[in-house]
C-alpha cells in the first residue's frame, strides 16, 4: 500500500470490514461485555481465536495498522531496520522532524539554523525513508503527534509509534502505544508486535466543563489520583455522558498526557466530536466509514474495568501540577500552589510562560489562549514575562496566522515558535542570566522533570492549561487565579480578564499552509543511504554478542540511583540529541542526570578499577574498554518518562547486563530487554537498601524462567553474602531475545531464513 499524506480508506475499511466479528468473538471468547480498549485489541490480533487474552499476565501479538517515528528516535530506529536485509517496510510508515529544531529566537531563524546544523540528519532520514518506502515530513511540518491526529489517525485503528505521546492519538479513538525503536522494527520488518496484555482503567467522565476549566485539566486530575505509576501496565479508557462533551482535540490533551501516568495509551470512544473533527481535515470518507460501525467503536454497556475513576467536569477547577512531578497537583492561586510556594521557597515571579507542545497546540487551544490576548490587549495589558507560543502543526500556523490570532497573541509581547516540540523537550536556548539562579516557568507541557526544559536544575517547571499559562503570563504570578485576582494596568486599572472562549473548529477550514510531505518513490531500490564513518552524528550499528550461557557474577554496581530516575536522567536529552544518530558518542551521557544513591552527587560514582571518582559516562567506559560488565541499581518506576531506546542501548553498549529496580516504567522495561538487558524487581523493595557502593551482585539462575523468581545474591568485601531474590516479565519469545543478544538478531535470523 503506497505511503501518503494521510491513511488510505482501503486501509480503514480492511480494519473495519473484520471488526464487528472480532468483537463478537471476543464477547464470546471471554463472556462478558467489551471494553473499546479490548475491542480493538481483538481486533488486531494475530489469532484472535485462540491467543489467551487475560489481562496482566499474557503476551500477544498484534498487527498495528501504522509506524510512526519523530527525528530523534528514527535515526536508532532506521539505523536498525537497514540491518534487517528487506526491501521496504511491511506497514505504512512516517517519519517526522520536530525533535532537532532549537528555540532560540523565532519560527524562520530557527528553522532556518536547524536546517542548517542537522543536514546531515535530515539528508539520511530523507533519503533512508525514500529507500525504504518510507513517508518523510520534513523540519517544519510540525509536531508527530499533532500531525498524525490531523492525517493518519482514525477510530478504532492501531499504532505504534517511537515517541512515548505516540497515545495522543486516543483523541481519535485509536489505540497507539509508545515503543522504543526495536519494536518499531519488529513491525516494520513484518513481525508481529508483542506486548503484555493491558488491565483496563475505566475514567468514567459526568458534568461539562467551563469557565476556566479544559481537558488539560482532567488529565492533571487523573494523575493527581493515579500518580506516575498508577497507569503502568493499563489502558485509560474515557466513557461516560461528560466523554461526550469534550472535542477530539481536547481528547487528545488527555490521552496524550497519559503517559505521565504510566498508562499503555488512552482512548475515548467514537462520538460525533470525532466525526466532526475528521470532516474538517479532509477525512470525511473515514468518518462515513466508522459511522456505520460505531457501536464496536464505543466500550459495551457493562463493560467491565479494573478499576473506575468517576470526575465529574462540572466541578472541576483548574489545577497546576509541578514541580519536578507531572503528578504533583496544586489547585491554581495563592491558597492552593501559592501556598506550597511560600512553604517550599519556590519563586512567584514568573520567568517564562509557554503555550504549545503536542499535548496543547490545537486550533481550540489557540483561539482560547488568543481570547485571553485580545480582552488583555484591550485593557491595555501585555505579558508581564517571556511568552512563547510553539503551533503543533504547519495547519496550525497557517490556520491561526490567516485568522489573526497569532497577532492577537504577538499584541500582547508573545513570540511565536517553529513549528516543533521546542522547550518542551529540552530544545530552548535561554540567555544564562534566567538560569543562573531559581526561576519558575509555566506552560501547558506534558513533563517538568528537572533540567528538562532548559538544561538547568535551577528552573521549576509548572504544566497547566494554556488558558492558566496566558493568564498568568499577563500577571507575571505563578500564584495567580483569574477566577478572582485582578491584574493592575498601565493607568491604574484593575483588569478583572473574563473566562476563555474558543473555536473547536476554524469557520473557514484548515488551511493547510506549506506542503512539507515528501511520499517515496515507486521503486526505491536505486536510492543510496550513505553513513560517514567520520560522521559525529550517525554510526553504523553492530550486533550486540549473544549471552554466553553463563550466570552473571560478582556484578560491579555502576551506578545506584536515589528517587526518581527518569529516561531524562539515563540519557539527557536537550544538546545530546545531537548524537542520537550515534550510539558512541550518545553513551557519553550515561547516567549523567542520576543521583548517586551513596553521597547524593549526581552524575558521578565510584570506579572500582583504581578507586577514583569519575562520572558515570566514563566510568562505563573504562569498564566497557577492560570487559568489565556491571549492573545499575534503580528506585522506584526506574525508567519513567520518554520512549527513548538511547537509554537501554547505551547501558548495554558499554558492558551493563543488569538493570535491578523496585519497579520499572513499561516502555523502559521492554527497552531493556529489547537490547538483550535483564531487568529485575526486587521481590523485597528493601534489598534495595541492603546494596552498597562497593558490593558486587551475582545473578545465578540464568537464563529467565517465565513466572520464576530469579536468583540474586550481594557479595560484601568482607567476605560475607546475602541472598535474595528478583522478580521479572520475561515471556518465552522474550527470554528468546536475551539469548541472542538483543531482539534484532532474531529478527536479522528470521529474515536471513526467509530468504
Amino acid at each position: 500500500m503506497a505511503v501518503t499524506a494521510g491513511t488510505p480508506i482501503a486501509l480503514v475499511e480492511g480494519v473495519y470490514s473484520r471488526l464487528v466479528a472480532n468483537a463478537e468473538l471476543g464477547r464470546k471468547r471471554l463472556g462478558r461485555p467489551l471494553t473499546l480498549a479490548e475491542k480493538i485489541l481483538i481486533n488486531h490480533l494475530v489469532d484472535p481465536a485462540t491467543q489467551e487474552m487475560e489481562r496482566g499476565r499474557s503476551y500477544a501479538d498484534f498487527t498495528p495498522d501504522r509506524v510512526a517515528m519523530q527525528d530523534a528516535t528514527a535515526q536508532m530506529a532506521l539505523l536498525q531496520f537497514m540491518t534487517a536485509g528487506l526491501p521496504t517496510t511491511a506497514v505504512p510508515s512516517t517519519v517526522h522532524c520536530d525533535h532537532l529544531i532549537l528555540a532560540k529566537v523565532g519560527a524562520k531563524l530557527d528553522l532556518r539554523d536547524a536546517n542548517d546544523v542537522n543536514r546531515e540528519v535530515y539528508d539520511f532520514l530523507r533519503s533512508v525513508s525514500a529507500k525504504y518506502s518510507i513517508g518523510f515530513w520534513g523540519p517544519g511540518s510540525g509536531i508527530i503527534h499533532q500531525v498524525v491526529l490531523e492525517n493518519y489517525a482514525f477510530p478504532g485503528g492501531m499504532m505504534i509509534g517511537t515517541d512515548s505521546h505516540t497515545p495522543n492519538a486516543g483523541g481519535l479513538g485509536m489505540v497507539a502505544i509508545g515503543v522504543g525503536g526495536a519494536d518499531a522494527v519488529d513491525v516494520m520488518t513484518g513481525f508481529p508486535f508483542n506486548v503484555r496484555w493491558p488491565k483496563v482503567i475505566g475514567i468514567k467522565l459526568t458534568g461539562q466543563l467551563s469557565g476556566w476549566s479544559s481537558p488539560k485539566d482532567v488529565i492533571l486530575e487523573v494523575a493527581r489520583q493515579l500518580t506516575v505509576e498508577g497507569g503502568t501496565g493499563a489502558i485509560a479508557e474515557y466513557f461516560g455522558p461528560g466523554a461526550d462533551t469534550i472535542s477530539a482535540t481536547g481528547k487528545a490533551t488527555i490521552c496524550n498526557m497519559g503517559a505521565e501516568i504510566g498508562a499503555t495509551c488512552s482512548v475515548f470512544g467514537y462520538d460525533a466530536n470525532m466525526a466532526t473533527y475528521l470532516r474538517a481535515t479532509g477525512r470525511a470518507d473515514i468518518a462515513t466509514a466508522a459511522d456505520a460501525v460505531a457501536a464496536e467503536l464505543r466500550p459495551d454497556d457493562g463493560a467491565q474495568y479494573d478499576q473506575i475513576i468517576e470526575i465529574d467536569l462540572s466541578a472541576l477547577t483548574p489545577l497546576i501540577n509541578g514541580p519536578h512531578s507531572p503528578d504533583r497537583a496544586h489547585k491554581i492561586g495563592a491558597n492552593g500552589v501559592g501556598k506550597e510556594a511560600r512553604a517550599n521557597d519556590w519563586p512567584i515571579n514568573v520567568s517564562a510562560a509557554l503555550i504549545g507542545s503536542c499535548t496543547n497546540s490545537s486550533y481550540e487551544d489557540i483561539t482560547r489562549a488568543a481570547s485571553i490576548a485580545r480582552q488583555a490587549a484591550a485593557k491595555g495589558l501585555k505579558a508581564k514575562t517571556e511568552l512563547l507560543i510553539s503551533p503543533g502543526s504547519e495547519q496550525i500556523r497557517a490556520t491561526i496566522e490567516r485568522d489573526g490570532l497569532l497577532a492577537d497573541l504577538e499584541a500582547i509581547g508573545a513570540t511565536v515558535l517553529a513549528n516543533a516540540c521546542g522547550p518542551c523537550i529540552g530544545q530552548w536556548e535561554r540567555a544564562a542570566d534566567k538560569t543562573a539562579q531559581p526561576n519558575s516557568i509555566v506552560n501547558s507541557f506534558n513533563r517538568n522533570f528537572p533540567k528538562r526544559a532548559d538544561g538547568s536544575a535551577n528552573t521549576l517547571s509548572f504544566v497547566t492549561s494554556p488558558d492558566t499559562v496566558m493568564a498568568i503570563a499577563l500577571s507575571g504570578r505563578l500564584d495567580f487565579d483569574p477566577r478572582v485576582d485582578t491584574i493592575t494596568a498601565e493607568d491604574g486599572t484593575e483588569v478583572m480578564l473574563d473566562a476563555p472562549v474558543g473555536e473547536i473548529i476554524p469557520a473557514r477550514g484548515y488551511d493547510p499552509g506549506v506542503d512539507t510531505f515528501t511520499p517515496p518513490p515507486a521503486d526505491g531500490s536505486g536510492v543510496v543511504v550513505e553513513v560517514s564513518p567520520t560522521s559525529e552524528r550517525l554510526q553504523l550499528l553492530q550486533p550486540f554478542p549473544a549471552w554466553d550461557g553463563k550466570d552473571y557474577m560478582e556484578l560491579p554496581v555502576l551506578m545506584k540511583a536515589q528517587g526518581k530516575c527518569t529516561t531524562d536522567h539515563i540519557s539527557a536529552a536537550g544538546k545530546w540529541l545531537t548524537y542520537r544518530g550515534h550510539l558512541e558518542n550518545i553513551s557519553g551521557n550515561l547516567f549523567i542526570g542520576a543521583v548517586n544513591a551513596f553521597n547524593g552527587a549526581v552524575g558521578e560514582g565510584l570506579d572500582i578499577t583504581d578507586g577514583a571518582r569519575r562520572s558515570y559516562p566514563d566510568i562505563a567506559k573504562r569498564y566497557s574498554e577492560a570487559g568489565i560488565r556491571w549492573c545499575a541499581i534503580g528506585d522506584q518506576n526506574y525508567g519513567e518518562g520518554s520512549s527513548r531506546e538511547h537509554a537501554a542501548m547505551e547501558p548495554r553498549f558499554r558492558g551493563g547486563v543488569v538493570i535491578f529496580a523496585r519497579s520499572f516504567a513499561r516502555i523502559h522495561e521492554t527497552n531493556l530487554k529489547k537490547q538483550g538487558l535483564v531487568p529485575l524487581t526486587f521481590s523485597d523493595p528493601a534489598t534495595y537498601d541492603l546494596i552498597g557502593e562497593t558490593d558486587t551482585i551475582s545473578v545465578l539462575n540464568l537464563p529467565p524462567v517465565p513466572d520464576q523468581p530469579m536468583k540474586c545474591r550481594i557479595n560484601k568485601a568482607d567476605g560475607s553474602t546475602v541472598d535474595f531474590e528478583a522478580k521479572h516479565t520475561f515471556s518465552p519469545e522474550q527470554v528468546e531475545w536475551f539469548k541472542a543478544g538483543s531482539a534484532l538478531n532474531i529478527v536479522r535470523q528470521k529474515v536471513a531464513n526467509a530468504k
